[in-house]
């Protein structure tokens, strides 16, 4: 069998920690995964994963075959590239990652379009705001919003993220509008889980105010917060790529308008620039231009 389809499919699995879930992002039946791993182990002879009934896991072994694996990968995708077709066409797969809410509002648009200038490429998006390992989750590009980036990964702003206070007609009807951020406090506030979850902060020329918000209602993703704020669940600090239509259709409200919560970047990050592909640098300027003209 091909010993380099071998190690993609080990690697995947070894990721996945699932051979039913390797075998539908690969795109083959689970047996043929299945028969792949076995080939590894049977070359390599010795047990590369631990299987339950709930994960699969690596043996010892499998941890350092998968490092070796992982880098002869590596070098397989350099020699590809050398050997790219005279016409220049990019080809291959490319592995990315994204916050959801970015994923649904921006992102899958505009990979949509990259994809129909490439008709060779291929592209699969995992969509969440979980921490991954880019080089054991074989991802080849992570786009993240943030305001330290993770210094261990190489890190390329592809544009600014505002964010606003938001809140529906009705919930401030209600509930009264808050003219000061202090009001937040005797607020619903929805919180975001893993930015700035109860404590929010504000800039207003050189004043700096943070407040300490109740937050009854929070989640891990900002395109639930928006709906929770438009169904008159209370005040949503938003990135403006996702309130900006719903500002401008009076769905919702801006709150405290002359205070502006600290802007954050878009990153792309990916784990070195030396195995950096093609596909890769090509996708990265895309971005870099497409989000620099793009009004949020």
């Amino acid at each position: 069998m091909d010993r380099v389809t071998a190690m993609r499919v080990f690697a995947d699995v070894a990721s996945s920690g699932s051979f039913s879930a390797s075998a539908e992002r690969l795109e083959m039946s689970r047996a043929m995964v299945t028969r792949y791993v076995a080939e590894m182990e049977q070359w390599l002879g010795a047990r590369l994963l631990q299987r339950t009934t709930r994960r699969v896991t690596l043996t010892d072994a499998g941890e350092q075959a998968l490092r070796r694996c992982l880098q002869m990968l590596a070098l397989v995708a350099e020699v590809e590239d050398e050997v790219a077709p005279a016409d220049g066409g990019l080809r291959g797969q490319l592995r990315l990652t994204s916050s959801m809410s970015f994923g649904h509002a921006h992102l899958a648009a505009a990979l949509a379009e990259f994809l129909a200038q490439h008709p060779q490429l291929k592209i699969d998006l995992n969509v969440g705001d979980a921490a991954l390992n880019l080089v054991e989750a074989r991802i080849d590009l992570a786009i993240r919003i943030s305001s330290e980036p993770d210094p261990a990964l190489i890190a390329r702003p592809l544009a600014v993220c505002d964010s606003v206070l938001v809140a529906s007609p009705a919930y401030l009807a209600a509930a009264g509008t808050p003219q000061t951020p202090a009001e937040l406090a005797g607020h619903r506030c929805l919180g975001h889980s893993n930015v700035g979850r109860s404590s929010w902060r504000f800039l207003r020329g050189e004043q700096t105010d943070t407040v300490n918000v109740a937050t009854r209602f929070t989640a891990n993703d900002a395109t639930v917060l928006l709906h929770a704020a438009l169904a008159d669940g209370g005040i949503s600090l938003q990135p403006s790529y996702l309130a900006n239509t719903l500002l401008q259709d009076g769905r919702l409200q801006q709150v405290l308008p002359e205070w502006q919560p600290p802007a954050m970047t878009i990153y792309a990050l990916y784990p070195s620039r030396r195995h950096l592909s093609p596909a890769v640098r090509a996708l990265l300027d895309f971005l870099v231009v497409r989000f620099a003209t793009l009004r949020w």
